[in-house]
């Protein structure tokens, strides 16, 4: 057993034992009565309500009656019965139905006798009915026992063929909270918990799994949601705090020839005041002597790279390098073209290094690197091979850093030539992080609550935004129609399909049946088609490409690969098919492929006749606007935060109770309340925050590195 009564082994709870034991830790997690009493219901239902059977309706959720049961009759042989008791009250009767236990059930069960059943209505053969209800003889007791609302808890399949469905979990938990010895443990000090009257943490645990009524779980629910949000704030901005104090950053003092050449002869088109402001933020980083670790934000279009190359200037002028590494050989391609267009004739050296130049090639870029003949280097993870030295890094910019993981990350600035371990402070590259897939407020204070923001949030003068419209397959041949006209007036055209997993036969046979519909209605000579897909290798894919690009072929037939990393200004139409099956940030980034010149370009979404109602709203959010961040939210709402843009990569913490969508102000209430904190009090240091050192301590025998770059 255990010093401490709530790290008890969950084994030890009656009603578990050894083998229940096991499958709540392996379905759950659970480990401790501690886990237990923090494995929250996801939902309650009210109990005191009582539907009359004509009322019952097949898309009503659980619901209770209170009747009789009339009769009853078994189908089936002894081995697979079906069991079926016809239930009345005085408004009608419904039928109740059982395929397991039934011989158990029959038993049980008594005619004519006063039933509470519970249970949620579906349909069969046009007759509506309750499957497997729960069902309870009515007794004095039974409107005492329902005077609450009953908790209702995730488990699995396995669990519940162990007696473990959410009403055995439920019973677990009465009997932990009844065999309580002492109070549960604060874990809040008192100045934190009173701004906010906040109830105790041993009457919100109670109260979460035994409230009395809406008022007392609502209290619950925002305590512990609360301490939650706190706790990860706490977290981050003490690793922030940490980062500065141990980390100093190279200072850049001067902007010299190579910024003010490309800014007076090279700048494509004049800064939006976004664009302004970030590069204020970014100069102020620079030259704060503290290492910059910011997130750039914008959407698709927005001018991230011209902020990034400008922020690169400064570090060459001080005498430094800089690296851009990006998540895909054809992004880093991409970004060295642009780069290299932008810098032509200032003096500026910049190269491109990916796993698969030749030995000859990447031997000369690492020998000119080394010697800082190379001003920037642009590439993949090849960045980070032990062989890539380079002479002084003084700046990292890292694009759609969700891809990559914290080592890897880190790995890359640790490669300055001025870190050493003896000095007192270590001086570290700057990091400046871009992402192009917006990323909802709430999230980012908790996926980069460590890190800087900065957002680009306005277009370059001169985008025009692209016009979305839904579609249905029986709109095919005016689609058709209306692409013949966008190439007669020399645009071209994406056509998107869902390859959701390379190795799926029925999406790729969706593709290649696709392709040839189009080839057959844009036949040759007068049309030129390309098909890109990750089945192709990679210098056929690259091939047909480089046509699209060049202009040599009309319509490019293509999976997700040209999510990023192609830039066609000329391609004025993205045709996404099945666009039901893609999810609102993927929907966001392919229709960023087009729009990226001043002429009007059109996203066309191609569903099935019958779309699920979170399609709907997807497909309408989509037509409605272009503001990436409003379909971030929207997004987060009908995802949840977990699924998005590739965030379970990143370190986001595993909440267990709080809802980013959802509780964007508790989050940042809880946010503020540890700033403040910490501004006070950054070490933990002061007797009336004991409570939480101690907190952090025990949190920290299992720290998760949240997304940090050092």
């Amino acid at each position: 057993m255990a010093e401490n009564f709530f790290d008890t082994p969950i084994e030890y709870l009656k009603g578990v034992g050894p083998q229940r034991a096991e499958l709540l830790k392996k379905e759950l997690g659970i480990f401790s009565f501690n886990d237990l009493l923090k494995h929250y219901p996801f939902r309650y239902v009210d109990r005191t309500k009582f539907h009359k059977i004509s009322e019952v309706q097949p898309d009503m959720p659980y619901i209770q009656i209170k009747g009789q049961f009339v009769s009853f009759h078994t189908e089936g042989n002894p081995r697979s019965q079906r069991l079926t008791g016809t239930f009345e009250d005085i408004s009608g009767s419904i039928d109740v139905v059982w395929f397991r236990g039934t011989r158990w059930i029959l038993k049980a069960l008594e005619k004519n006798t006063e039933y509470i059943i519970f249970g949620k209505p579906s349909v069969f053969k046009g007759a509506i009915n309750i499957i497997h209800p729960d069902v309870e003889k009515v007794t004095p007791e039974s409107f005492t026992f329902h005077s609450a609302l009953e908790p209702v808890y995730s488990t699995s399949e396995k669990l519940q063929a162990k007696g473990l469905h959410s009403k055995g979990i439920a019973k677990l938990q009465k009997t932990l909270l009844s065999s309580l010895r002492t109070a549960i443990p604060e874990n809040l000090p008192e100045h934190i918990q009173s701004p906010f009257r906040l109830i105790s943490h041993h009457e919100a645990i109670v109260n979460i799994h035994l409230p009395k009524n809406e008022e007392v779980l609502r209290n619950a629910r925002f305590r512990l949601k609360f301490e939650e949000f706190f706790f990860i704030q706490l977290q981050l901005l003490r690793i922030k705090a940490e980062r500065t104090e141990k980390y100093k950053g190279f200072v850049f003092s001067r902007v010299g020839n190579f910024f003010n050449r490309f800014y007076k002869e090279k700048l494509p088109f004049p800064l939006t005041n976004a664009q302004k402001k970030v590069m204020k933020e970014i100069r102020h980083d620079l030259g704060s002597g503290k290492q910059m670790n910011r997130l750039l934000q914008g959407d698709v279009g927005s001018g991230k790279t011209v902020v990034s190359l400008m922020s690169m200037l400064i570090a060459l002028d001080n005498g430094y390098q800089a690296a851009l590494m990006a998540p895909t050989e054809i992004l880093a391609a991409q970004h060295y073209r642009t780069l290299s267009q932008l810098t032509a004739g200032t003096g500026v050296y910049t190269a491109l290094l990916t796993g698969s130049l030749k030995t000859k090639e990447k031997k000369e870029i690492l020998a000119k690197l080394a010697a800082g003949e190379i001003h920037i280097l642009t590439g993949t993870h090849a960045l980070i091979e032990d062989t890539v030295k380079f002479r002084n890094l003084g700046l990292v910019v890292i694009d759609e850093q969700h891809r990559f993981g914290v080592e890897q990350r880190a790995k890359l600035w640790r490669k300055s030539g001025e870190a050493s371990a003896t000095q007192e402070k270590k001086s570290s590259p700057h990091v400046l992080i871009m992402t192009a897939t917006p990323i909802p407020r709430t999230l980012a204070m908790t996926l980069y609550g460590d890190l800087d923001t900065s957002v680009i949030d306005e277009l370059p003068p001169g985008r025009t935004p692209v016009k979305t419209v839904h579609r249905y397959e029986s709109s095919r041949l005016r689609i058709f129609a209306f692409m013949k006209k966008q190439i007669a007036e020399g645009r071209q055209v994406y056509v998107v399909y869902p390859l959701i997993e390379e190795s799926e036969k029925t999406d790729y046979k969706n593709l290649m049946d696709g392709y040839e519909a189009i080839t057959h209605e844009f036949c040759r000579p007068q049309y030129h088609v390309s098909i890109v897909h990750g089945q192709m290798k990679p210098a056929d894919k690259n091939f047909e490409m480089q046509r699209f690009i060049k202009g040599q072929t009309h319509i490019m037939v293509a999976t997700t690969v040209i999510e990023v990393g192609v830039d066609v200004p000329n391609a004025s139409v993205m045709i996404i098919e099945s666009a039901e099956r893609f999810g609102l940030s993927q929907l966001h980034q392919l229709r960023g492929r087009v729009g990226r010149g001043a002429k009007q370009s059109y996203c066309i979404l191609i569903t099935g006749d019958k779309i699920s109602a979170d399609a709907k709203v997807r497909m309408d959010t989509m037509v409605l606007t272009t503001d990436g961040f409003e379909i971030a939210e929207t997004d987060m709402r009908l995802r949840g935060p977990g699924d998005m843009g590739g965030t379970q990569q990143s370190g986001i913490p595993g909440l267990s109770i709080a809802d980013l969508g959802r509780d964007g102000d508790i989050l940042q209430l809880a946010r503020k309340s540890a700033s403040t904190l910490l501004e006070e009090d950054p070490r933990l240091e002061l007797k009336k925050n004991i409570i939480l050192r101690r907190q952090i301590e025990l949190a920290g025998k299992n720290r998760i590195s949240w997304s940090r770059i050092s």
